[in-house]
């Protein structure tokens, strides 16, 4: 009798151990994204210098020892605590007229970073609406769509921006569209290739057969599955932004003095590369920390997000 109840009360006990043991839900795309992020350490330093810069970029106000913009006529060109005659009250040392370098740095993160976001967001509005467009209807549009972009591509980019500031004016907001206008076939030709691809899959014929409109197409359906790689490309955006902002700040088409934008600041200072380095030496590290930055942690997130790159 006990032989015929074994296999029966085993199974029983079997069953009731599968029900009872917990069934591992699968990771939440997001969390599977930033595990993928997090291996890569290069990715992991730059996120964690561009959490740095937005926090003396959002409390430049309370971060900053000095204001930015006034003058110590007694301490011209003062140089760093570490060095002899240096003043103990300026840290990074001063400038030709007296202004606290460590101080205008500071409030220059506030203003390239503010120029970086500006900028693509401005050329990813214009781009993916124009991408949108020329690759889902196609035809004529997408031949003068394209074609136009190849234009704007075939000409240099710096040189471009600066034709379009020298018609504009020179000014920090001139500077902040020649750059989105630079910008915006980059993101027009991604946008395109993506919806292309999206085109004839599944669920965009089941919603055309469901009676979906263009609009509703284009911007509910296809785009969340097109955002992935054009997150990539607004990252490294910024760092293209905050390159080409100095850039135009160094040649005196972008932000105009006394504003502390780290191009200017290296214009100003050209005169002193002999005799007072610092005055050179620290906004020019700061735009290469910044951009690097940027650089490595939009590789990270191109890593994370394309699904052919994880391992």
């Amino acid at each position: 009798m006990s032989e015929n109840t074994t296999p029966s009360a085993a199974h029983a006990s079997n069953v009731a151990e599968a029900a009872v043991e917990p069934v591992g839900a699968p990771p939440s795309p997001l969390r599977e994204t930033w595990d993928y992020f997090k291996k890569n350490r290069g990715a992991l330093a730059g996120l964690i210098v561009i959490a740095i810069i937005l926090f003396l970029a959002l409390a430049a106000q309370w971060v900053a020892p000095f204001d930015p913009v006034a003058q110590d006529r007694t301490a011209f060109l003062k140089p760093p605590i570490w060095m002899e005659g240096a003043d103990p009250r300026y840290i990074l040392g001063t400038d030709a007229v007296g202004r606290d370098i460590l101080s205008r740095l500071i409030h220059g993160a506030q203003l390239s970073v503010s120029i970086g976001v500006v900028v693509v967001i401005l050329s990813m509005i214009a781009g993916i609406a124009l991408g949108m467009v020329a690759g889902y209807f196609r035809g004529w549009v997408e031949v003068g769509v394209m074609r136009l972009m190849d234009i704007m591509l075939a000409l240099p980019s710096l040189i471009m921006a600066l034709a379009i500031v020298a018609i504009l004016g020179p000014g920090l907001e001139n500077a902040m569209l020649a750059i989105a206008i630079v910008q915006l076939p980059h993101y027009v030709r991604l946008t395109r290739a993506s919806v292309v691809s999206e085109l004839n899959k599944e669920y965009v014929i089941a919603s055309q057969i469901a009676g979906a409109g263009h609009v509703r197409q284009m911007f509910v359906n296809i785009l969340p599955n097109c955002m992935a790689p054009l997150i990539v490309q607004g990252t490294l955006g910024i760092s293209s932004a905050i390159l080409d902002a100095a850039a135009l700040g160094f040649l005196g088409l972008g932000a105009q003095p006394p504003l502390p934008e780290w191009g200017t600041m290296l214009s100003e200072a050209r005169e002193f590369v002999g005799s007072a380095w610092w005055v050179i030496t620290f906004p020019g590290l700061c735009i290469l920390v910044t951009v690097l930055a940027f650089n490595l942690m939009g590789d990270g997130l191109r890593d994370a997000l394309d699904p052919k790159m994880k391992r």
